[in-house]
Formats: structure tokens, C-alpha cells, sequence
């Protein structure tokens, strides 16, 4: 898979999609890197961690959030990502799913729109992605945790499956190339604790959908629920699930720290594809 001007091994090996939040008000870190010199330093440390791909956002979609306008948010985000690219020129996500700020965002030297509503907030965004021949990150989501069917009768599994099908066929529809699509199933979005827990337990359905997929599930809610800790004592649920998801065959997460989970990534990836000849005994 190609994204930008790097070619990602999908297939076996699963890759670093490190966070920068632009925001005063992110769940985990707004407003520690709203200004350009700590954004630019943050970018830098990442890399030299080891992420893969730089996701640079500026609005908060944590639960609650405050919505802002797509020129408030191309404020944020534009110039860190011209700044980026000039000053490192890794690959470039945009976290947004708004259509205009995508299309600016990619102007300005985006390789990868990372979609947290899977092109069904936004009817235009698929066409800009199709357009621009880049690639996308499609979560699944919902605008609320209702999962019955028409008969009313309640089915998780069935529902969800059925969401990301409509994801994709609305991804192909609009022209845009398989092997640009990841799709992210969509951790901590319109879904309660045992759902996310659920999700993250079938992962290797997911991947059974044809495409590389991206697990975010960093710091979230889940994980607190799990080990009751607060967002900034996170970081050993968050390897766990990262750990999970290379054994389930992930090709990125998307991880506030990425020094422990590159090395999480390493270490699961040299167990599971250890071979030795060894003579067992009959």
C-alpha cells in the first residue's frame, strides 16, 4: 500500500500512526500542543520514536465535544501541516471529516484523510478523496448505540457489519481506488464499554473485509473502564491492545506514545513470526 511517497508492507507488518492534536480541548492532551513550536518539537520527537505516519487534528471528537467551524479548523491545522512537511516531509494524515478542510488539508500537503464518521457525515468527501487520489482511514461510528434491526430485534454483531459494508460500498462507489482504503473499527465512537470490548475481540473479522485496518484505541475510555485508571495512567492498557491487534493482524495503530508500542509492535512481531526446525518427540 502506498501512501504518500512511502510504501507500507500492510500484509505483515503493522506501522505507527503517531497523534498531534492542534486543540485546546482534546481528551487527552488538548492544549499542550496548540502552538507551533510545541507542535513542530512534538512532531520531531515522534518521528524519532519511530511513527510511521504524523495524524495532525483540530477538532476534538471526544465525547462532549464543541464543534467548530471548517475555517476555525483549517486555522489550526493548515500551517502545522505546511510546517510539517517543510521541516520533516513524513507522511501526513488529516483527522477530519469535514470535506473542505480535507480538500485544504491535502493542498497543503496531506497524504491520508483519517475520517472518524467513514464518509457519512460529509456526502462530499468521498469525492474529494476519489479525486485526489490519496489514501483514507474510514472509522466506523454512529450518531447513536442503537444496533436492533428494522424489526426491532437487537443484534450488534449483525448491525455493525452491516454499518462497515455500507462504508465501503459507499468508499467504492465514489471511485476510490481499493488500495487507498483502511478502515478503523472504530473504538470509543458510538459504542458503550462492551462494545468496544467486543469490537477489539473480533478484530480479525474486520480484517477479513479485505483491507488493511487501523486500530485507535489509545487512552480511551474503554481502557479506563477495564482497569479503572484516569487518561494520564493509560499507557500499559493501551500496549495491551496494540499487542492484541498485531496478533489479529492490524497494520497500524494510532498511539499517543510510541516509544513503548513500537517496541510492543517489535517484540509481538518477532514472536509470531519466529521459525525454527525443532524435532518434537513422537
Amino acid at each position: 500500500m502506498k501512501i504518500g511517497k512511502r510504501e507500507f508492507d500492510v500484509q505483515h507488518h503493522c506501522y505507527i500512526m503517531g497523534i498531534l492534536n492542534v486543540t485546546p480541548d482534546s481528551f487527552s492532551d488538548g492544549g499542550k500542543y496548540d502552538r507551533m513550536d510545541k507542535a513542530l518539537s512534538h512532531v520531531e520527537e515522534m518521528l524519532k520514536e519511530g511513527a510511521d505516519i504524523i495524524d495532525i487534528g483540530g477538532e476534538s471528537t471526544r465525547p462532549g465535544y464543541k464543534k467548530i467551524t471548517d475555517e476555525e479548523e483549517m486555522d489550526r491545522v493548515l500551517p502545522v501541516i505546511e510546517a510539517v512537511r517543510r521541516e520533516f516531509d513524513p507522511v501526513i494524515s488529516i483527522d477530519t471529516y469535514k470535506s473542505p478542510v480535507a480538500r485544504a488539508a491535502i493542498k497543503a500537503g496531506a497524504d491520508l484523510v483519517n475520517d472518524v464518521w467513514g464518509l457519512q457525515w460529509d456526502g462530499t468527501m468521498a469525492k474529494v478523496i476519489a479525486d485526489n487520489h490519496v489514501a483514507c482511514c474510514l472509522m466506523h461510528n454512529r450518531r447513536n448505540m442503537d444496533y436492533s434491526d428494522k424489526r426491532g430485534r437487537w443484534n450488534f454483531n449483525r448491525a455493525y457489519f452491516r454499518d462497515i459494508s455500507n462504508i465501503i460500498a459507499t468508499a467504492e462507489e465514489a471511485g476510490i481506488e481499493k488500495d487507498k482504503i483502511i478502515l478503523d473499527p472504530g473504538v470509543g465512537f458510538g459504542k458503550n464499554t462492551e462494545m468496544n470490548l467486543a469490537v477489539m475481540k473480533e478484530l480479525g473479522c474486520i480484517k477479513a473485509c479485505g483491507y488493511p485496518y487501523m486500530l485507535a484505541a489509545s487512552r480511551k475510555s474503554v481502557i479506563g473502564a477495564v482497569l479503572d485508571k484516569p487518561v494520564d495512567q493509560r499507557l500499559f492498557g493501551t500496549v495491551a491492545t496494540t499487542v492484541y491487534a498485531v496478533m489479529q493482524g492490524a497494520s497500524f495503530v494510532r498511539v499517543h506514545d510510541i516509544r513503548e508500542n513500537r517496541e510492543a509492535i517489535i517484540m509481538t512481531e518477532a514472536i509470531r513470526d519466529a521459525s525454527i526446525d525443532v524435532e518434537r518427540p513422537e
